[in-house]
C-alpha cells in the first residue's frame, strides 16, 4: 500500500518546524523517563491523582443540545515533576514542540490531567465516559485510557501504537531540525553515555533498525525523492567504503544479541538494551578498529551520514520509550476499543511497527480509504460512527 500524495503535498505547504531547540535538557529527559515508568503502570498511576482532585469551573454556557463548561485546574504533573512544564502550561492549555522532551511532557501531563477530569465528571454524575481523539489526540487518548482503572470506550482515530515512525519515517520527519539534533547528540556525550541506558525495550519492533527497516525506509524515501521531499538530513544510505566488513558483536545475560555491519544494524529479541550504546557507536568503532586514522580519512559527507544514522536511531529509541503503548498498561477492556486508521496514511507509518491488535487483544481496527488529510477532512462521519458503536458496546456489556 502506497502513501497519500495529498498528505505529502499538505506537509510541503506548511512551514512549521519541529524540535527547533533540540532534544531538550538531558536532565529533563532523565526525569521524564523515570516518570514514564510510574505512569506506565496503572496501579501506580491511579494513586497519583485523587478522586477529589480540585477542578474549578469558571463559566457555564447552556445550549439547546449541550452544556459547555469552561474551567481550569493545576496540572497534577507539576506536583510530581516540578519545574519541567512551561509556566503557561501548568494551568492554561497551551503546548508547543520546541524540544523533543516537550512531546513527553505533553503526554505525561495529559495522562494525569485526563484522570483529574474523569474523576470530576464522575463526581458530577456524568456517564458513561469515553475518550477519543484524532492523530496525536488519538494517541494521547490511548495513553489516558490505559491508566484508567475502569472499562471505558476508546476510539483513537488516525493514530497507532507509537510515535517513533511519525518522527523518523513519516512526512513529519521532514519538518524536524535534524541538524540541531545531530549537533547536540555529537557534542553532548550524556546522550550516548547515560540516557541510552535508561531506555527500555518494549516489544519486538523497538529498535529494529536492521536491514529490513533500512530497505523499507530507503524504498519509501526513493518514492518521496521523486516529489523533492526527502531531506538529506535523514539519509539512511549506510554504504561506507572505508568501514571494515567484520561485524561488531556484544552479548549479555538477557540473551541479547546485537550485530552491526556496513549494511545495517540488527537488534534481536531482548528485554533490555544494554548493548544499545555500542550499536549507536558502531560506525565510529568500525572506523577506528580498521585503522586508527580511518575515521579521519572519511569524507565529510560520510562522517555526516554516520551521525545522521545515530541521531535517527536515538530518536526512535526515545520515542518508543515514552510513546509506545506497549510500555503502558493494557486498557481494562480492549473490546471497547475501535481504532480508525487510513490505509495510505503518510503521517502515521505502520510498517515495521507492532499492530494494536497484538498489543490490545480484542480491539477492533477499521481501515478507511485514503490518507491522513483526506480522512480528517471527509471521513469524520465514520469517526462518529465508531464512537457510537463503542458506546453501544459499553452499554450492552455494562449497563445495569
Amino acid at each position: 500500500m502506497g502513501v497519500s500524495k495529498l498528505d505529502i503535498l499538505y506537509r510541503r505547504l506548511l512551514l512549521t518546524k519541529l524540535f527547533i531547540r533540540g532534544w531538550g535538557r538531558p536532565e529533563d529527559l532523565k526525569r521524564l523517563f523515570e516518570f514514564r515508568k510510574m505512569i506506565g503502570n496503572r496501579e501506580r498511576c491511579q494513586n497519583l491523582v485523587s478522586s477529589d482532585y480540585p477542578v474549578h469551573i469558571d463559566k457555564i454556557e447552556e445550549q439547546s443540545d449541550c452544556k459547555i463548561l469552561d474551567g481550569h485546574f493545576v496540572s497534577p504533573m507539576a506536583h510530581y515533576v516540578p519545574d519541567i512544564m512551561p509556566i503557561e502550561s501548568i494551568i492554561a492549555r497551551r503546548s508547543s514542540l520546541k524540544n523533543v522532551s516537550d512531546l513527553f511532557v505533553m503526554g505525561g501531563a495529559l495522562v494525569l490531567e485526563s484522570a483529574a477530569l474523569l474523576h470530576w465528571l464522575e463526581r458530577e454524575g456524568y456517564g458513561p465516559l469515553g475518550m477519543t481523539g484524532i492523530s496525536m489526540g488519538g494517541h494521547m487518548a490511548s495513553l489516558a485510557v490505559s491508566n484508567w482503572p475502569k472499562p471505558m470506550p476508546l476510539i483513537p482515530c488516525l493514530s497507532w501504537s507509537t510515535a517513533s515512525g511519525v518522527f523518523t519515517t513519516g512526512v513529519l520527519s521532514k519538518s524536524i531540525n535534524w541538524r540541531e539534533l545531530e549537533k547536540q547528540y555529537y557534542t553532548q556525550t550524556v546522550y550516548e553515555e547515560e540516557i541510552i541506558h535508561m531506555l527500555e525495550y518494549c516489544g519486538t519492533d523497538s529498535f529494529k533498525m536492521g536491514q529490513e527497516f533500512v530497505k523499507r525506509f530507503t524504498s519509501s524515501a526513493d518514492k518521496l525523492t521523486n516529489l523533492n521531499l526527502v531531506s538529506r538530513t535523514i539519509n539512511l544510505d549506510i554504504t561506507d567504503q572505508v568501514v571494515s566488513q567484520k561485524p561488531v558483536d556484544c552479548h549479555n545475560s538477557s540473551k541479547t544479541s546485537v550485530s552491526a555491519t556496513s549494511e545495517g544494524l540488527l537488534l534481536q529479541d531482548t528485554s533490555k538494551i544494554e548493548c544499545f550504546n555500542q550499536t549507536l557507536s558502531t560506525n565510529k568503532s568500525s572506523y577506528t578498529s580498521c585503522n586508527p586514522q580511518s575515521y579521519h580519512l572519511l569524507s565529510k559527507e560520510q562522517r555526516r551520514n554516520s551521525l545522521r544514522k545515530e541521531s535517527l536511531i536515538f530518536m526512535k529509541g526515545v520515542m518508543d520509550e515514552c510513546t509506545h503503548v506497549a510500555n503502558f498498561s493494557v486498557p481494562v477492556d480492549p473490546s471497547l476499543i475501535i481504532v480508525v486508521q487510513a490505509k495510505e496514511d503518510a503521517y502515521i507509518p505502520r510498517t515495521g511497527v507492532r499492530s494494536l491488535q497484538e498489543i490490545w487483544p480484542g480491539c477492533e481496527i477499521r481501515y478507511l480509504e485514503g490518507g491522513h488529510i483526506s480522512a480528517y477532512l471527509f471521513k469524520q462521519g465514520l469517526f462518529r460512527q465508531a464512537i457510537y458503536d463503542a458506546f453501544e458496546r459499553f452499554l450492552h456489556k455494562y449497563a445495569n
